[in-house]
C-alpha cells in the first residue's frame, strides 16, 4: 500500500462507490418504462433521430440494472429484473431478419428506424446479460432466467454469424467475451471454443503489430483494458487469462509510454477519439487503474463507472513511474502495412517537459481521428492544437493528410479524394461533389486558452502557448478550378468561447455545390514547429507533369511525401 499515493483502503472501496454511483443515477429511472433516461446525443450515423431532447438507451440500462445487482442491496433487485425484462423485450428475436439477436440503440426509435442498425449491440447488450448472469443468475426469478439465457443465445449467435475480424478491436474482445463465458457459464462448448479461437486470433494479430488497430486511442483502449479485465476476471480457464494478460500488458505500454505528465494527457496521434482532452471518465479510470499515482479527484469524488466493479483492472507497477516523471523522447511506432515495401503507415509522437506533438504519415481527416495533435503545458493548465477540414462546421471524411515529422517539427500536407465519405468514412458516399456554404481548413487551439496569443504572419501565423512557441508556414496552397501560383489564400485568426482558430477558408457563401472532379488544383502544404533556436529552411515543392506535388524536405535528399494535385478516387491517389 502506497500511502504517499494519498489514500486508503476505505477510500477505494468499489462497492461503496458503486452505491453512491447507483444512488446518482436514481433521478434517471423511468419507472413506466423501466429503463434509464438520458440526453440524447448522436454521432450523426446510424441513429435517424434529430430533434429528441431525452432518449432511454438499451445499453446503459442494462449496465444500471447490471450495477443495481452488483451492491447486493436487496432494495434495487426488482428495479434490476425489471429493466432486464423490458431491455430483453425489445431485442429482435425474428431468425428471419438480417438484425436477428441485436437491439436497437434506443426504446425510442426501433431496428426498422436506424440507417442502418448497429450490430455492435449484440455485443454490448449481450456482455452487460451475461454478467448479469454469472454473478447474479441464482437471484434471478425463473422465468426471467431462462429468458436471458435465450436471449444471450440469440446474442451469441449474431456475434458467430457476423465474425468480426481481429483488426475491429473492441468488438472482436467484446464478442470473445460474450460467447467464451457463455460457453463457460451456460454450459455451450461451441460458444466456449468460438470465444477462445477469437482471442487466439486477436492475440496473434496485436502482437505480430505491436499494437491494437484502433491505434493509440484513448477510448478503445480504454474499453480494450477493461473487456479483457473482465474476461480475465469472470473466465475459469487458465489459457484465457493468460491471452488476457498477455494482450493487458501489451495495452498498458502503449498507454503509460503516451502520456504526457506536464498536460496529464494521452499524446497523440489518436486513431479514434470522441474527445480531444481526457473526458471525465478517462481521468478516473487512470486514476483507479493506478492506484492513486495519478490524481485528478478527491477519492470521495471520483466519478465512479458501475462497470468497474468487480472488472479487476490495475496499471501493472512497471509502468507507474511513466505517469509521473516528465522526459524528452520520440517514439516511432509502425501501426498498418510493411515497413519494406513502402506500405507501412507510422505513428511518430516527440514529447518535452512542456509539450507532445504527434502525427500519422497517412490518414484521413474524420471527426474521431487526430492525425495531427500537439498538447502544450500552458502554465500549468493543458491546451491543445488539432487540425480540421471543416464542411459547414463538420470534419468532412473526404480531406486526407500525409506528414513527416522530425521531433518538434511537422511537415504536412493536405489532399482531396473523390470517392470518400463526408461525415463518416463509408456511410455517406460523396459521388464526387458536396452541397457546403462553408468549406474551410482549421487549426484549432483549444483547452485552456488563458493567455495563449496568436499573431498572423505573411507566412502563416505565431503561436505562443505558455512557455512554448509554434510557427505555421504555408509552403503550397490552392483550391481552384484553374491553375494558381501556390500562394492564393491566407489565414484568418477567429476567436471563440471555446477555442482559437487559424482558418484558411476555401469558400463561404451562399449554399452551393462544391464538384471536386471540376477543381484543378486543390492541395496544401504547410508546417508545424515548435521554435527554439533559429528558422529551418522551408521544404521544396514541385509539380510533375502528372499532376503530381512532391514535397521534399529541405534537410534531406529524398521526398517526404506527395500529394496529388488534382481530386482523384481513393484507389488511385494512395501515392
Amino acid at each position: 500500500m502506497n500511502n504517499a499515493a494519498g489514500y486508503t483502503r476505505e477510500d477505494i472501496d468499489q462497492r461503496k462507490m458503486l452505491i453512491r454511483k447507483m444512488r446518482g443515477l436514481e433521478a434517471r429511472y423511468h419507472p413506466e418504462l423501466a429503463m434509464l433516461r438520458s440526453p440524447f446525443s448522436s454521432p450523426g450515423y446510424h441513429t435517424t433521430l434529430k430533434q429528441a431532447e431525452f432518449i432511454h438507451s438499451t445499453r446503459d440500462s442494462l449496465s444500471y440494472a447490471l450495477g443495481l445487482l452488483d451492491t447486493e442491496l436487496a432494495e434495487w433487485e426488482q428495479r434490476a429484473f425489471g429493466i432486464i425484462a423490458q431491455v430483453i423485450s425489445l431485442q429482435d428475436t425474428d431468425r428471419s431478419h438480417a438484425t436477428f439477436g441485436i437491439w436497437s440503440w434506443f426504446y425510442e426509435e426501433p431496428l426498422a428506424m436506424m440507417a442502418p442498425p448497429d450490430w455492435n449491440w449484440a455485443d454490448f447488450c449481450g456482455s452487460r446479460l451475461i454478467q448479469a448472469l454469472a454473478r447474479h443468475g441464482h437471484r434471478f426469478p425463473q422465468e426471467l432466467r431462462e429468458a436471458t439465457i435465450r436471449s444471450v443465445d440469440y446474442a451469441c449467435e449474431a456475434i458467430i454469424k457476423r465474425n468480426v475480424g481481429p483488426d475491429y478491436t473492441n468488438i472482436a474482445i467484446l464478442g470473445a467475451f460474450v460467447t467464451r463465458i457463455a460457453g463457460e457459464r451456460l454450459g455451450r462448448e461451441d460458444y466456449a471454443v468460438y470465444g477462445l479461437e477469437r482471442l487466439k486470433k486477436l492475440c496473434a494479430y496485436t502482437m505480430e503489430r505491436g499494437a491494437f488497430q484502433e491505434f493509440n486511442s484513448p477510448v478503445y483502449t480504454y474499453i480494450a483494458i477493461l473487456e479483457l479485465s473482465k474476461l480475465r476476471s469472470e473466465s475459469a480457464d487458465s489459457t484465457v487469462k493468460e491471452l488476457c494478460n498477455e494482450l493487458i500488458e501489451l495495452t498498458w505500454k502503449t498507454v503509460a509510454g503516451y502520456y504526457h505528465p506536464a498536460t496529464a494527457q494521452w499524446s497523440g496521434p489518436h486513431s479514434r477519439s470522441y474527445q480531444t482532452l481526457l473526458t471525465e471518465q478517462s481521468k478516473a479510470f487512470l486514476q483507479m487503474a493506478t492506484r492513486g499515482e495519478v490524481m485528478f479527484f478527491p477519492w470521495d469524488e471520483l466519478p465512479y463507472e458501475e462497470e468497474w466493479y468487480g472488472s479487476g483492472f490495475y496499471c501493472p507497477p512497471a509502468y507507474l513511474e511513466c505517469f509521473k516523471i516528465p522526459s524528452t523522447k520520440e517514439v516511432r511506432q509502425l501501426y498498418e502495412g510493411n515497413a519494406d515495401d513502402g506500405s507501412g503507415k507510422w505513428a511518430v509522437t516527440f514529447m518535452t517537459p512542456q509539450f507532445s506533438m504527434g502525427s500519422f504519415t497517412n490518414s484521413d481527416l474524420w471527426n474521431q481521428r487526430r492525425p495531427l495533435l500537439a498538447y502544450v503545458n500552458n502554465n500549468g493548465a493543458p491546451a491543445y492544437i488539432r487540425l480540421r477540414c471543416l464542411h459547414d462546421g463538420y470534419d468532412y471524411c473526404s480531406a486526407r493528410i500525409k506528414t513527416k515529422q522530425d521531433q518538434g517539427d511537422l511537415l504536412f500536407g493536405i489532399d482531396f479524394v473523390t470517392d470518400g465519405g463526408d461525415t463518416h468514412p463509408n456511410l455517406d458516399r460523396i459521388s464526387g461533389a458536396i452541397h457546403a456554404a462553408d468549406f474551410r481548413l482549421r487549426l484549432e487551439i483549444g483547452g485552456h486558452t488563458g493567455g495563449i496569443t496568436a499573431e498572423l504572419t505573411e507566412e502563416g501565423a505565431e503561436l505562443r502557448i505558455g512557455e512554448s512557441v509554434f510557427c505555421l508556414t504555408t509552403w503550397f496552397a490552392v483550391f481552384t478550378g484553374q491553375p494558381d501560383s501556390g500562394r492564393s489564400l491566407s489565414w484568418q485568426l477567429d476567436q471563440t468561447a471555446d477555442s482559437l482558430n487559424l482558418d484558411l477558408v476555401l469558400y463561404s457563401g451562399p449554399r452551393c455545390s462544391i464538384d471536386f472532379t471540376s477543381l484543378r488544383q486543390a492541395a496544401f502544404v504547410f508546417s508545424l514547429a515548435a521554435l527554439e533556436a533559429g528558422d529551418s529552411e522551408g521544404p521544396r515543392v514541385e509539380v510533375t507533369d502528372e499532376g503530381i506535388l512532391r514535397v521534399c524536405d529541405s534537410n534531406e535528399s529524398g521526398e517526404a511525401f506527395s500529394l496529388r494535385l488534382r481530386p482523384g478516387p481513393a484507389a488511385d491517389s494512395m501515392l
